[in-house]
């Protein structure tokens, strides 16, 4: 029973470590759009908070849970901190989109698991966890694209949101399946990372459906005013 109790409380400590990294990671990504876009360290810290903990408080809202960073600042504190540290290093990296890419993707994978560990932990079915790990993963993303002009991922039809999904899938299969929730989670963790990586590294993308209304958009002005 006592090693019962010691391996819970690891777990739960391993879980909030996860959730501030993943916080961290993003707001590095959103620290980088901000530098981008020559910001003040003001901006920095507006962007960096609202990657890092955006999608999260949008899970919390549809979960109608107590927002995580309103009942513990630790993860906003976390986001400003990076903030500030990214102000003084980022130009050495600002140029380089790669960068960005590869620690969004990091992010996703991180926030993408924390995201279904949570739903899952307040009673969600699985696919309800699942979608929370999609939305986890993807709208603190989205928001930074949106705010900072940036085109978003999602516009295009790069492997983004289809990664987390995937992960998610493998944490809530492992889960049922009745694998120890740190093997599920590093599991879900390397799948979201490696698919997302693999599209990023080779180009991959999902098969497309061409839009005949978009062609007709793209006619000449004078041919349509000629039907």
């Amino acid at each position: 029973m006592q090693t019962t109790l010691v391996d819970s409380a690891s777990l739960v400590r391993l879980i909030h470590f996860f959730d501030i990294l993943a916080a961290v990671v993003f707001a590095v990504s959103g620290a980088l759009v901000a530098s981008r876009k020559g910001m003040d360290v003001m901006g920095f810290m507006w962007f960096a908070v609202i990657t890092g903990v955006g999608g999260g408080t949008v899970r919390d809202v549809i979960l109608s849970v107590p927002v995580f960073w309103v009942e513990n600042p630790v993860h906003v504190s976390a986001c400003l901190v990076t903030a500030v540290v990214m102000h003084f290093i980022a130009p050495g990296v600002e140029s380089r989109y790669k960068t960005l890419v590869w620690f969004d993707a990091f992010g996703l994978a991180l926030v993408t698991i924390a995201g279904t560990v949570k739903a899952s932990d307040v009673g969600a079915p699985a696919l309800v966890a699942i979608a929370m790990g999609a939305v986890t993963g993807s709208v603190g993303g989205i928001i930074r694209d949106t705010l900072g002009h940036v085109p978003s991922v999602l516009l295009g039809h790069e492997i983004y949101v289809t990664a987390s999904v995937l992960g998610a899938c493998t944490y809530v299969g492992f889960s049922g399946a009745g694998v120890g929730r740190p093997t599920a989670m590093v599991a879900g963790f390397l799948v979201t990372l490696c698919t997302r990586g693999l599209a990023i590294r080779f180009g991959w993308s999902l098969p497309v459906r061409e839009s005949t209304k978009r062609e007709r958009w793209k006619r000449d002005p004078k041919e349509a005013a000629g039907d």
